[in-house]
């Protein structure tokens, strides 16, 4: 509706996570780098945390992208499922086409089926989205996969992602044994205001705009505030200033609209809150384990 009056060729904010949008803030930098290196050096398990909406789903997306094609991939992103349907849906996302009625005929054919792809030098891949969802005896049943390994080798390598609340399910006592194997993890911070006028200008570019600029500093700083510089935030506060503004004739945003538009989605405080770190997580600019390696 919007896209002709800022001179635009599609809309800039949209929710789905394109890959023709993507941008890497630091964060998301550091993150994608450390899931590329825990899948190509066959590290085993893996940790992504992050609150809600701060682009977890659009990393993983990109590092799908960024996998040669010999890497086979599961993305499970419904982990509320009891042991036999979770490999059912594991067998189908891998194409492994063997009827299976028990867990230890399931475990025998994808123990077949890891080896056989080791030995064509094949990596293979299980993402489990959202899995502070999974209950401590799933949650054990995943970690036995990772017994599924030759003496020098994992066999399969296991993405745990979820939100900050996974970090308190792996720390109960009973889960220990699947806490010490994760061997990197990052937690995905939301935008710093930096980051975020980064994000608008490329976003808006990338849109086709080629305009001086939509929104004034002052009404990007604004979306900052009520955001908490959550990007999937960002996203609903741009699009509907960008409406409101172009249904009061206006080619320049500033502040007084972000404030309504926050107003109307009932966003401040949720914004601010999700702008803190996470209990355990590093400090906002501190860097990760793998850029200090480097």
């Amino acid at each position: 509706m919007y896209a002709e009056f800022y001179g635009l060729v599609r809309p800039p904010f949209e929710m789905t996570p394109d890959p023709a949008f993507l941008y890497l803030g630091e964060t998301h930098r550091e993150g994608l780098a450390t899931l590329l290196y825990g899948v190509q050096a066959g590290k085993g398990f893996v940790l992504l945390t992050g609150e809600v909406g701060t682009g977890k789903t659009t990393l993983l997306h990109a590092l799908l992208g960024q996998l040669d094609a010999s890497t086979a991939s599961a993305f499970l992103f419904n982990p509320r499922l009891d042991a036999l349907d979770f490999f059912l849906v594991l067998f189908d996302e891998l194409g492994i086409e063997k009827t299976c009625r028990t867990k230890a005929e399931y475990l025998l054919a994808l123990n077949h089926f890891l080896i056989e792809r080791l030995e064509r030098n094949q990596t293979t891949l299980l993402i489990i989205d959202e899995a502070q969802n999974l209950s401590p005896e799933m949650l054990e049943e995943v970690r036995l996969l990772s017994n599924l390994a030759t003496p020098t080798k994992k066999l399969l390598q296991i993405m745990l992602v979820g939100q900050p609340e996974l970090n308190a399910v792996l720390a109960r006592p009973e889960l220990r044994q699947l806490r010490q194997r994760i061997v990197l993890r990052h937690h995905l911070r939301p935008f710093d205001p930096q980051e975020l006028d980064e994000y608008i200008a490329e976003r808006l570019a990338l849109a086709g705009y080629t305009g001086k600029g939509i929104f004034k500093r002052s009404a990007r700083r604004e979306i900052h505030a009520v955001t908490g510089g959550v990007p999937r935030l960002v996203n609903v506060v741009c699009d509907g200033a960008l409406l409101q503004g172009y249904a009061r004739d206006q080619s320049v945003i500033g502040p007084e609209v972000i404030r309504e538009v926050a107003t109307d989605l009932g966003l401040g405080a949720e914004g601010a809150s999700a702008s803190r770190p996470a209990p355990g997580s590093a400090a906002p600019r501190r860097r990760s384990w793998l850029r200090r390696r480097r």
